[in-house]
């Protein structure tokens, strides 16, 4: 298998991931900018907008198998990051984002040479060892915002969008097992899934581009109708 070769089960779960951030997005903005009684924290919506975060991470762990530069797309994956934490912090302060998704997928891009090279018994082990620290550090309170990037809060701490490494890179583990289980080493495709919809290849091949503009038009949208 080519590392510039598509597969139509990938493209597909990228596609339903990026729908449901969408759909997770506009009722998140209907609740905080146009007033609308919402409740995105209802089980329904949290369940929309975790699992299209956990699909891009683990799509992401699966698909670095296939990259011929991880790191260089990881640097500009996290340079987006840094810019989205900037344009939040002027707009709204108090809940800027300070380690979202795309800062965690561009550290683990970054690492991913680092993580394909570890044995499949040693990722099994790291992927429920990362899972408990999560959790357990999700009910501590630290004094300092240095360890944010790992899950380790302080008190009062707020983000709009918060995807520390611990839990979460233990999903980017179940995708490089699942490259490592399903596509590496095969001459031959798994599934047999050629994927025709023009619709979701647009929506896969420009998942960022999506991720980076879907927010400020959806504001864009909110505000203007607010004006009229």
């Amino acid at each position: 298998m080519t590392p510039g070769e598509r597969y139509g089960e990938i493209d597909l779960l990228r596609a339903i991931a990026i729908v449901l951030m969408v759909l997770f997005h506009i009722v998140y903005d209907l609740r905080e900018f146009a007033g609308i009684n919402i409740n995105y924290q209802d089980p329904i919506w949290f369940l929309v907008g975790k699992t299209a975060a956990l699909l891009f991470i683990f799509i992401s762990g699966l698909a670095s198998g296939f990259s011929r530069s991880p790191v260089r797309r990881g640097f500009k994956v996290l340079l987006y990051g840094m810019a989205i934490t900037v344009a939040t912090y002027l707009a709204m302060r108090d809940i800027y984002v300070r380690f979202g998704i795309l800062h965690f997928l561009g550290v683990t891009m970054i690492l991913s040479p680092l993580l394909y090279s570890l044995s499949s018994r040693m990722l099994w082990a790291l992927a429920g060892v990362t899972a408990l620290l999560g959790f357990w550090f999700k009910e501590l309170v630290i004094e300092t915002s240095l360890f944010l990037p790992f899950g380790l809060m302080y008190k009062g701490f707020g983000s709009m969008d918060y995807y520390p490494l611990f839990p979460y890179i233990s999903v980017t583990f179940l995708g490089i097992l699942a490259y490592r289980h399903w596509y590496d080493q095969r001459t031959e495709p798994l599934w047999a899934f050629k994927l025709d919809s023009k619709p979701i290849l647009w929506l896969s091949r420009n998942s960022l581009m999506i991720y980076l503009v879907h927010q400020p038009l959806i504001l864009l949208i909110i505000f203007s109708i607010r004006l009229l």
